[in-house]
């Protein structure tokens, strides 16, 4: 075994130089971490001044040491994204030489100008902005099942969506938001009504039932399914949902917002009404950007497992292209992994979460759009801890299957599929049909 020594001067930008507030952190602070850790955003405490940055200079270190900050859990190795949020390596040692130097403060003069956040909607001011149609009142303590509220859209006619951003008005009790378009007919919520937040059974025992069939390996539900697409989703620290030009999203006449929420107690009664900004294209797009996600509902996790590996796979029956992906499993998720395999035969990761973290959930935003031909296979692989050794374990005693609620289990790998506008989404997993045989 090889060991190696590293000295605190490998750790100093410049040898004979302690780094200072001022002139080496502040900067890396503005691009990396003022997004979220500013007043009134999500991160727990602000890091705008040196008086507020200096007590928490070791616990910074610890945390971009063990890249858990910025919160970007993606493995560097595997794909580009846009919205990479990782330190550089530079910007590591920057931080942590400052706590060992003991975080001077510097001259005031080496400051660069304060960054300009946009304040409100990051999409610019929305063309109409849905909410809950109610102020939910969160508990100071206890579990709260997720909750939904259903919103009707009142459109006549389609709508085509240039930009979409969910926020909800209480983030100190929201843990996530995912946004659903829900077409008229479909019996996704059907026991939700407009005005009246619904929550399914709390009970985990209520959760217990056999397992879909084993056939279910996967599909792009939400476009085979029918029953609703995702078009939006709210995490802290996440992006809104912007489309290229020439692109826009759909959502059909007559359809009905869903808000699915997450609302966690944190020792402090509140009330929540989170909403939808959305910005309308202005004229017909070119192509359509679809959200759906690649499913296997037959997942069965054995109790007391510590890496269940489960696949679920669909291909393509038509050209499109890849624009962002967005893994979701819940608390027992550990790892989470993207592939595609072209009709070459020739296999590429496109996304690897090695070390999967319920609490972070993000999209990432492809630097370049994928072309993928008609007849690649898209496939996620999700492993899951049922163990004891999962600190978030509800009951490593138990088998796991799929289900919406946080001690059930999800195997969705949501993709965004850039398709022409005026195609059907159903084609990308509808066969195509043999043409009539000449008489």
């Amino acid at each position: 075994m090889k060991f190696i020594t590293v000295s605190l001067f490998a750790l100093i930008p410049a040898f004979g130089q302690q780094p200072t507030y001022y002139k080496d952190v502040l900067p890396v602070l503005q691009q990396r971490c003022q997004e979220c850790h500013r007043a009134g955003e999500v991160a727990p405490m602000p890091l705008e001044t040196y008086a507020q940055a200096r007590p928490w200079a070791k616990a910074m270190k610890e945390a971009v040491l063990g890249h858990k900050m910025p919160p970007w859990p993606a493995d560097p190795h595997f794909g580009k994204f846009s919205n990479d949020r990782s330190l550089t390596n530079a910007e590591i040692r920057t931080l942590s030489a400052w706590a060992d130097t003991g975080a001077k403060a510097g001259d005031p003069k080496d400051a660069p100008k304060p960054v300009e956040f946009t304040s409100g909607w990051t999409i610019g001011k929305p063309d109409q902005i849905f909410d809950t149609g109610v102020d939910f009142a969160v508990p100071a303590k206890g579990t709260i099942a997720y909750t939904y509220f259903v919103v009707p859209t009142g459109y006549t006619e389609n709508k085509w969506i240039k930009d979409l951003e969910v926020r909800p008005s209480n983030r100190a009790v929201v843990h996530h938001i995912v946004l659903y378009a829900r077409p008229r007919g479909s019996k996704f919520a059907a026991e939700a009504v407009p005005g009246v937040a619904y929550a399914e059974p709390s009970d985990p025992g209520e959760a217990s039932r056999p397992h879909p069939p084993e056939n279910d390996r996967g599909m792009l539900y939400g476009i085979n399914g029918g029953m609703y697409e995702m078009v939006g989703v709210y995490v802290p620290g996440g992006s809104a949902y912007k489309t290229q030009d020439g692109q826009a999203r759909l959502i059909p006449a007559n359809a009905d917002l869903i808000f699915q929420i997450h609302y966690t107690a944190n020792g402090t009664a509140g009330t929540d009404r989170s909403r939808v900004g959305i910005v309308y294209a202005k004229e017909m797009p070119k192509e359509r950007v679809v959200n759906a996600f690649i499913m296997n509902t037959s997942l069965k996790i054995p109790a007391e497992d510590p890496a269940h590996k489960v696949d679920a796979k669909v291909t393509l029956q038509q050209e499109a292209k890849l624009q962002a992906l967005f893994p979701h499993m819940h608390v027992r998720g550990k790892s989470f992994e993207y592939t595609a395999t072209y009709p070459t035969g020739e296999t590429t990761t496109l996304l690897k979460v090695p070390q999967y973290d319920f609490n972070w959930q993000l999209t990432y935003f492809l630097d370049k759009p994928l072309v993928l031909p008609k007849g690649t296979q898209l496939k996620a692989t999700a492993v899951y801890d049922n163990s004891a050794n999962n600190p978030f374990n509800p009951d490593p005693k138990k088998e796991v299957y799929w289900g919406e609620q946080t001690w059930e289990e999800m195997l969705a790998g949501f993709v965004d599929l850039v398709i022409p506008a005026g195609m059907n989404p159903v084609d990308l997993v509808r066969p195509a049909r043999p043409a009539p045989a000449a008489e």
